[in-house]
């Protein structure tokens, strides 16, 4: 027998910035992660790794550009 459940969820307006904040970070993240993998492999270097990726997170979230990415759970982003 297999069950199966839908749900609905209706975030408050509070809710629904942060998940909004939460997601264009994710996003940013992501375009980033892409973009550096991409770079080196035209550049004919070897696959960056999830790890190298991670790292690269870490640091940038340090940097004044980037600071803003401090701002949403570790999770969302790695």
């Amino acid at each position: 027998m297999q069950l199966r459940y839908a749900f609905r969820v209706y975030p408050s307006a509070g809710q629904r910035q942060l998940l909004a904040r939460a997601f264009g970070c994710a996003r940013v993240v992501f375009n980033d992660a892409l973009r550096v993998r991409e770079d080196a492999r035209a550049a004919g270097l070897p696959f960056v790794t999830s790890g190298e990726l991670s790292k690269r997170l870490t640091a940038a979230k340090k940097t004044p550009e980037r600071a803003w990415l401090a701002e949403v759970s570790a999770v969302i982003l790695q």
